[in-house]
């Protein structure tokens, strides 16, 4: 290895707060650096319990991860949060009121907490948050609680990088529970109505136990099952309310997921989980990397003009990036 990388990777190892910050932010842009220590890493990932913590904004997800990183805490369990704000649409900045929200922790050696910008990416997680979540499991915290962006539907994504989710609702969803059916039911592996002090909450646990009832007596339409639903077989999925600000339910929501991971390392769908994660790490840095040799290959204003294109509907989306994909090809041969 080679540039400042080492310095920043050996010091994090030791415990240096300030240059695991560094690090992160390094890889959080995606520089030279980052890739570097990125490999360097790696080899001592794949040990933590990543959880993730979704739901629609005003669920209060960001009070709850707080109130839940204290429950770990007195169970003695070190863990980071990775909170995925809102990209402001002028600076490019993350609004980080996370912080502001969990201030009380920051002075608490055992929970480090890291906010970043959503960047406009539509599944409510950064694309580097991946890579920020395994430098924290590399570096030893062995529970990351990641909460993205209140987004709806799109925040499937979670289950791309999470061994268990957490879908938080709120009373007086309304048609939310038809997103729920649609989709996030799909990905949840526990769910949690906070805000239980709201008379309303009753009504909205009794919605989600029917929604939950019925699609698990409708199952997928003959479809058939996918690797989730076989690693969910054995699963019963929790419907828990908690209301973080009486704290209360913190404790039982703190049981699930510790109950979810013995399940899947008992069921060996702990296993199924990580090639998964794994899969979704190749597949974001081929990405990656298939963009880059495009940008230096056809040179940047050639992804532009293509979207463009798609934007003004002279092209659609998949005969654009075909093109491009044509193009590159061509380029790559006449080499």
């Amino acid at each position: 290895m080679s540039g400042t990388a080492p310095t920043f990777v050996e010091a994090a190892l030791g415990g240096d707060r300030r240059a695991l910050a560094r690090l992160l932010s390094a890889v959080e842009n995606g520089t030279a650096e980052g890739a570097e220590a990125l490999r360097a890493l790696y080899p001592r990932t794949g040990e933590a319990h990543i959880v993730g913590i979704t739901g629609a904004p005003g669920a209060g997800k960001s009070t709850l991860v707080g109130k839940l990183a204290r429950e770990f805490r007195r169970r003695g369990k070190r863990l980071a949060i990775v909170a995925v704000d809102p990209t402001s649409p002028y600076s490019g900045g993350a609004l980080l009121g996370d912080r502001l929200r969990m201030r009380d922790l920051l002075t608490d050696d055992g929970v480090f907490i890291r906010s970043m910008a959503s960047r406009g990416h539509p599944g409510g997680v950064a694309a580097a948050t991946r890579d920020v979540a395994n430098v924290l499991d590399a570096v030893g915290y062995p529970l990351i609680l990641v909460e993205t962006v209140g987004a709806g539907q799109a925040q499937v994504e979670i289950a791309r990088l999470a061994h268990t989710v957490v879908l938080v609702e709120a009373p007086g969803m309304g048609d939310e529970i038809q997103a729920l059916k649609a989709g996030l039911m799909e990905i949840a592996d526990i769910i949690v109505v906070n805000k239980a002090d709201n008379p309303a909450a009753r009504i909205t646990l009794q919605s989600i136990r029917a929604a939950l009832g019925r699609d698990r007596s409708a199952g997928h339409h003959g479809a058939a099952p996918s690797a989730k639903d076989e690693e969910a077989a054995g699963w019963d999925i929790p419907i828990l309310q908690s209301s973080a600000i009486e704290n209360r339910g913190l404790a039982e929501l703190a049981d699930a997921i510790e109950a979810h991971r013995a399940y899947l390392q008992r069921s060996g769908a702990w296993e199924n989980r990580r090639r998964r994660l794994a899969r979704a790490d190749v597949e974001a840095w081929l990405q990656r990397h298939l963009l880059a040799l495009l940008e230096r290959r056809l040179g940047g204003g050639a992804v532009e003009e293509a979207v463009e294109a798609v934007q003004r509907r002279r092209l659609d989306p998949i005969t654009a990036a075909g093109t491009l994909l044509d193009a590159l090809l061509r380029a790559e041969g006449e080499r």
